[in-house]
Parts: structure tokens; sequence; C-alpha cells
């Protein structure tokens, strides 16, 4: 079985919704239940890569991607997290990584008979890895004890996964790895809730009910997912040249949001 990571660099804010509402959020990104780590559901991912390759190859894509009784070719993974954008008060904003995120990049190069050149570095809670590899380090509201840097075979793993060569070079001067339990506050507490309206039309004033509040991830968000074939034939390869070097996923199309660059495996 063949199989490819392609990393997802955001664009735009991106809203990969549940439709369930938690308390004051109306529209909450999904999450998974054990960590609370946003995500991307693999069926969202799939319908999305469809959608754009049907455009291009109407024949071809159920033989790829399968139909309502018969599945395809192509096999898609959820979209996970790799980093997450933190504002800080050092600089713009930090590219945010925890070792139980490092641990899984790790297994999914594995899976997909890649070396994975790099060993998972530990973190204390309370302290960072990040650039310079001295002094404290501030958060939004927190401070971290920065205790050393990011080892380089763990910026050169991250980085094969960012498609711009500019943003790549911004990598090791932001990226930081938080302890797990550190970064988890960040991943539940730490996104844009964006409040929306419907206005009537008539009135130019807000609907009654018709005001919501959601839950994006922030441009600059890295996430990654695997493609597999079931039976080889080179369909990931045709998927990457019809699609090319962006894809829209998740809600809010209309509003420009969900945008991703693709950093498909050389």
């Amino acid at each position: 079985m063949k199989m490819s990571i392609v990393g997802m660099l955001a664009e735009t804010f991106v809203h990969p919704g549940t439709g369930q509402n938690v308390g004051a959020i109306d529209l909450p990104v999904a999450r998974e239940a054990a960590t609370g780590y946003p995500f991307i559901t693999g069926s969202s991912l799939k319908g999305a890569l469809l959608d754009d390759y049907r455009e291009h190859d109407s024949e071809g894509a159920e033989r790829i991607f399968g139909k309502q009784d018969s599945a395809g070719n192509l096999l898609v993974s959820d979209a996970r997290l790799l980093l997450l954008p933190v504002r800080s008060l050092s600089s713009a904003y930090r590219w945010v990584t925890c070792p139980h995120i490092l641990e899984r990049l790790r297994r999914d190069l594995k899976r997909g008979r890649r070396e994975a050149a790099f060993e998972v570095p530990r973190v204390e809670n309370k302290s960072a890895l990040g650039h310079p590899g001295n002094g404290r380090l501030f958060l939004e509201e927190r401070s971290f004890d920065v205790q050393g840097n990011v080892p380089e075979d763990v910026i050169g793993a991250v980085s094969s996964l960012i498609p711009h060569e500019e943003t790549r070079g911004r990598l090791a001067g932001q990226l930081t790895i938080l302890s797990d339990d550190d970064f988890s506050w960040f991943a539940r507490y730490g996104l844009a809730v964006q409040a929306r309206n419907v206005l009537d039309p008539k009135t130019k004033k807000t609907k009654q009910g018709g005001l919501w509040y959601e839950e994006t991830l922030p441009p600059d968000t890295l996430m990654y997912a695997v493609l597999a074939e079931r039976n080889g034939g080179g369909d990931i390869e045709r998927v990457r040249e019809k699609i090319g070097t962006h894809l829209q996923v998740g809600g809010n199309e209309t509003v420009g949001q969900g945008w991703f660059a693709l950093g498909w495996e050389a």
C-alpha cells in the first residue's frame, strides 16, 4: 500500500465545525474527544478533495474516491494538528506544539514507511523549548521558562510539511515546544471566537435569533493528513496534479474561510 503525507497550512481562518454547541460558543470546531485537539474529519477532507478533483476529471473521480455504494482506491485520514499559532509578547506569534503531537507525527511517518529522523524531546510543565534558548517566554497571559532550543532534527521534520519556502524560513525562530498539559490549554481555550449575524434586509438590523458565535482555527495553523492507495496505481499523484497547491475545507467558503496551502510530499 502506497502512502503519502500532505502538509496543510491554513491561509485563512478555518471552521471545521461539529454542528453541536458548547456553552457560549454556538459553533465550536471539531475536537478529539480524549485530547481536545482540533482536527478535520477524514470524511470532510475527502469530500473537499473529491469536489475539487471532480472539476478536473469527473470520470476518474468515482474510481479514485468511490461511489455511494462502493469504496474507491484512495484512503484519506483525519487532518491532525501539528502547529498552533499563539500570540506572544516577544514576537507576533509563536508556532506551538508538544511532545505528544510530535510523537504522533513520528508514528504517522513510520506508518507511511518514512524515516522519522528525530527524537521527541521532553518538556516539563511551565517550561518551553524555543528560540532563543533561555529567558522567559510569554504566550497570551501565561509565562514559560525557556530551557533550550528546539532540536534541529525536529525543525527539519516539521519544515518538510510547510509548502512555502519563505514560511519555512521563519520556523526556526518561531517554533516552540510546550509540555502536553500546557499545549492542551492553548488548544482548548486559545482559538478565536467570532461573532456573526444575519441582517433583516428591510430594517438592516440583526434578525431575532440571528446572532451566533463560532470558533475558528487561525491562519498559519499547520495540519497534516495521510493519503494511501488501496491498490496502487498512482492515484495520489493524479490527485496532486489535478488539485494543485490550494484546497478549501470546512464552512464559510462564501466569506473566504477554509483555505489551505498544500505541501505535497516529494
